[in-house]
C-alpha cells in the first residue's frame, strides 16, 4: 500500500556557498568543521526529525572534481536545495546544479546563503537566476526560496517549513511492502569490510534480504543507520550502510530483489585501466577510502597520466610491489599509510603521495608532470657508422637546433627509444669542435655505447632528474 513517505532533499551548488554548514546548522552537527579543507568530498545521506515530519538529506560535494556525485545526488532527490551564496552569486556549480534539477525533475527551492555578509546581494543573485530561467514566488514564477546566515542562524526555521510544504503539496509516496528500488550512492572499505551506502525509494531492507545490483547478488549480513548505529530494517526513504557484498558494485546503480535482477550493469563507468606508459607519460596506482572519491579522482586527472591500478582501500604490499615493478608512483585519497606499507615503500624506493584534499593530488600530478617531460634541444639523423678508438662514431647531419659536447642524447629508431647516452666528443673530421648547427654534419661519440644504425635519430635533450 502506497504510504506517505519522507522526501529525499539534496543539497547541491558551488564549492565554498555553504551547503554542508547548512546540513550542519539544520541537523546541529559539526560535519563541516572535520571535512578536509572546508570541502565536501564524498556523498552522505542522513536524516533529520522535526516536529512534524522526517525528512532524509544527501549532502554533495561542490568541488568541479565531483561533478558525477552531484549527478546522482540530483537524480536521487524529490526535492533539490539549490544553495547560492548571496555575496557570490551564481557561478560554474551553480549552473551545472541547476541544469542536473531541471533534468531530474525534481522540486527546486532556492537557498540564499550567507545573507550576514557586508557584500550579500540577494537581488544581485535573484537577477543572475532568472536569467537562468529560475522565476521566484512574488517575482512571476513559483519557485520559492530563503535566506540564511549560518553565522547568526537565521532563515532555517522558514526552509524547514518550505520544504514541509512541498513534501505535503507534492505527496511523496512509498510502500514499504512494494517492489525493491533504492540507489547506491557511495562504497567503501573498513574493518567490517565492504560497505554500500544507499537511500530506499521504495520497499524494505532486512537483515537477510537477498538483493541484487546489476548482475551482483548478496545476501545483506548488516544495515547500519546514519549513525553508524546496527539496524533490524528500513524503508523507504531511509538511508542505509549495507554490509554483504563481496565486491563494490558501481556508484549510481540500482538495489533491486534478487528476481528482479538485471543482467545488464548500469551507472557511472570507471575510467579504463590501461596497461602502457609512454615516453613522457606518468603511471599511477591510486588508492582512495570510497568508490566515488576513486571515480572523480580517475575522472580528473590530466593527460599524460597511465592509471596502471586502482582500488578502494589501504595500500598493500602487492601494490607496493607492483608499482616498483611498473615504475609507477602510488597516490592515495583520504587515506593513511600503515606503518608497515610506509617501511616497505621506503624499502623498495616507490614513491608514495598522501592527500586528503583532491584538487592538491591533482596539482600534484600536473608537477610530476612536468618534472617528466623531456625538452628536445637538437635532432640530427645518423648518416654513416664508423669505429674510432674501440667506439662507434655516428656521423650525422643536424636537422634543427644546436648539438654540444657534453649533452645528454636519446637514439630512436621509428619514434621508438633504442638507447640513452651523453655526447663525450663532437668532431668534423679530425677537428674537434664544441657545437654544430642545424645545416651541418658532424661526428658523434657518446657513451655508454649501444646498437644504432643510419637512419637513426640522435636527439640532444633535457631529461628530468
Amino acid at each position: 500500500m502506497q504510504t506517505k513517505r519522507s522526501p529525499i532533499v539534496t543539497i547541491l551548488g558551488h564549492v565554498d556557498h555553504g551547503k554542508t554548514s547548512i546540513l550542519d546548522t539544520l541537523r546541529k552537527s559539526r560535519v563541516q568543521l572535520g571535512e578536509a579543507g572546508g570541502i565536501t568530498q564524498s556523498i552522505g545521506a542522513s536524516s533529520l526529525k522535526t516536529k512534524s515530519a522526517s525528512i532524509t538529506f544527501i549532502d554533495t560535494p561542490g568541488h568541479a572534481a565531483f561533478r558525477e556525485m552531484r549527478s546522482r545526488g540530483a537524480r536521487i532527490a524529490d526535492i533539490a536545495l539549490l544553495v547560492v551564496a548571496a555575496d557570490d552569486g551564481v557561478k560554474p556549480q551553480t549552473k551545472e546544479a541547476l541544469d542536473y534539477i531541471q533534468k531530474s525533475g525534481s522540486k527546486l527551492i532556492v537557498v540564499f546563503n550567507k545573507i550576514d555578509l557586508p557584500s550579500a546581494n540577494v537581488q544581485k543573485a535573484m537577477g543572475e537566476l532568472e536569467e537562468l530561467g529560475v522565476l521566484f514566488e512574488g517575482r512571476g514564477g513559483d519557485i520559492p526560496y530563503v535566506e540564511t546566515s549560518v553565522k547568526e542562524g537565521r532563515g532555517f526555521k522558514d526552509l524547514l517549513e518550505i520544504i514541509e510544504l512541498v513534501a505535503d503539496v507534492e505527496g511523496f509516496e512509498g510502500d514499504s511492502e512494494g517492489e525493491l528500488k533504492a540507489t547506491v550512492i557511495e562504497t567503501n572499505k573498513d574493518k567490517r569490510g565492504l560497505t554500500v551506502s544507499a537511500v530506499i525509494q521504495n520497499g524494505s531492507l532486512k537483515i537477510g534480504d537477498q538483493i541484487a545490483v546489476g548482475s551482483m547478488k548478496t545476501k545483506i549480513r548488516g544495515l547500519f543507520d546514519e549513525q553508524n548505529k546496527p539496524i533490524r530494517e528500513a524503508g523507504p526513504s531511509d538511508p542505509v550502510l549495507i554490509l554483504g557484498f563481496s565486491e563494490l558494485p558501481q556508484i549510481g546503480q540500482t538495489i533491486v530483489s534478487v528476481d528482479k535482477a538485471d543482467p545488464i550493469q548500469e551507472g557511472s563507468q570507471i575510467k579504463k585501466i590501461s596497461k602502457e606508459v609512454l615516453e613522457n607519460e606518468l603511471g599511477l596506482v591510486i588508492k582512495a577510502a570510497s568508490a566515488g572519491c576513486l571515480e572523480a579522482i580517475l575522472a580528473g586527472l590530466p593527460e599524460k597520466t597511465v592509471v596502471l591500478n586502482s582500488g578502494v582501500g589501504a595500500v598493500t604490499e602487492s601494490d607496493i610491489f607492483f608499482a616498483k615493478t611498473s615504475g609507477a608512483i602510488i597516490l592515495t585519497f583520504e587515506l593513511k599509510l600503515t606503518s608497515s606499507a610506509r617501511k616497505l615503500s621506503e624499502t623498495e624506493e616507490v614513491p608514495v603521495f598522501e592527500f586528503d584534499i583532491i584538487y592538491d593530488l591533482f596539482q600534484k600530478v600536473e608537477e610530476l608532470i612536468q618534472k617528466k617531460q623531456t625538452e628536445v634541444k637538437a635532432e640530427a639523423k645518423v648518416l654513416a657508422m664508423f669505429p674510432f678508438n674501440k667506439l662507434t662514431v655516428a656521423g650525422c647531419k643536424v636537422k634543427s637546433g644546436e648539438i654540444r659536447k657534453g649533452d645528454r642524447i636519446i637514439a630512436k629508431r621509428d619514434e621508438k627509444e633504442i638507447g640513452q647516452g651523453r655526447i663525450i666528443s663532437l668532431k668534423r673530421g679530425k677537428e674537434d669542435l664544441e657545437i654544430a648547427k642545424a645545416g651541418e654534419e658532424c661526428g658523434i661519440i657518446f657513451k655508454p655505447q649501444f646498437d644504432f644504425i643510419v637512419g637513426d635519430v640522435i636527439l640532444s635533450v633535457n631529461l628530468p632528474e
